[in-house]
């Protein structure tokens, strides 16, 4: 068994905070402020999704950050003013507002950085190239990108970073027009993973291989963030996540790239069917099949 904090696979849940987990997966009386030191206890990673609906602050980062055990792992939603509303375009003083608002206080905790792109944003290689180029590799360059913040930041920004470790990105598409090899051809160029997305069907769900780790999120096997995964469900998906970490891609999927040069992948994944309580029980049955030992 791998140590819970250890090892190649992060599997986690999208958010912590849901009122109907209460004396469903936390137990009846647990304080509220006590959700995420529970929840870090029995996963080994989070998708923080409050980042996606605004700005948060150092303090709240730096909370998170204290309240998870060493080797713990976040993965951080980018803003949807970012993808949803400038749709990725004249985007510099936004990122550097996302990275001053907390993020670094993170440190090591920090894992990949997911970007999630509205269904209504078309393929565009240009508008995708140049935020790919804007994106900072480390925590280093995200300090220094963090100083360019705007008038909105002052008084409430963190410009500095203890560690400094790469920060990975992930980008989760929602239109037909990203299925074509030029796409897959240009996340790899910039480093970018593709998000291997479950969607009921609804949105495309690609198995190409595009960095160094692999990022999945599962928002739900038949209705999207309702549904559940049950055992047979579950099984497939630790067979994919095994292949993906072994260097291979999962034959049961759609590819429209080339295949990925052979290389052993961490892999991250995030369960975000949270409406019937389904996410932190499918996340750690997930877990005992990869062998992974449960806090």
């Amino acid at each position: 068994m791998e140590r819970w904090t250890d090892g190649p696979y992060r599997i986690g849940i999208s958010g912590w905070r849901y009122a109907p987990w209460r004396k469903a997966f936390y137990p009846d009386g647990l304080p509220q402020r006590a959700e995420l030191e529970y929840a870090a206890r029995r996963l080994n990673s989070i998708e923080l999704n409050g980042s996606f609906y605004s700005l948060q602050r150092p303090a709240s980062y730096q909370r998170w950050c204290d309240q998870t055990p060493a080797g713990f792992v976040f993965a951080v939603k980018g803003p949807r003013f970012v993808t949803h509303m400038k749709k990725l375009a004249e985007v510099d003083a936004p990122l550097a507002n996302f990275f001053a608002s907390g993020v670094l206080a993170l440190g090591d905790k920090l894992g990949p950085v997911l970007w999630q792109l509205p269904p209504n944003l078309g393929y565009d290689e240009d508008r995708l190239a140049a935020f790919f180029q804007l994106l900072p590799r480390t925590t280093g360059e995200a300090a220094e990108l963090a100083k360019r913040h705007d008038e909105r930041m002052e008084g409430r920004a963190l410009l500095e970073c203890a560690v400094d470790v790469p920060i990975r990105h992930a980008l989760e598409v929602r239109h037909a027009s990203y299925e074509r090899s030029e796409f897959v051809e240009l996340l790899r160029a910039h480093d970018v993973a593709l998000v291997c997305a479950d969607t009921a069907g609804k949105w495309p769900m690609l198995d190409d291989v595009t960095s160094d780790f692999v990022y999945v999120r599962l928002h739900g096997a038949e209705e999207l963030y309702v549904s559940g995964y049950d055992d047979d469900a579950l099984d497939r998906w630790a067979r994919r996540i095994k292949t993906w970490h072994s260097g291979r891609t999962p034959t049961d999927g759609q590819r429209v790239g080339s295949p990925a040069p052979r290389q052993r992948r961490n892999v991250y994944v995030y369960f975000d069917n949270d409406v019937k309580v389904r996410a932190p029980f499918d996340a750690e049955g997930l877990a005992r099949r990869l062998g992974v030992e449960l806090g």
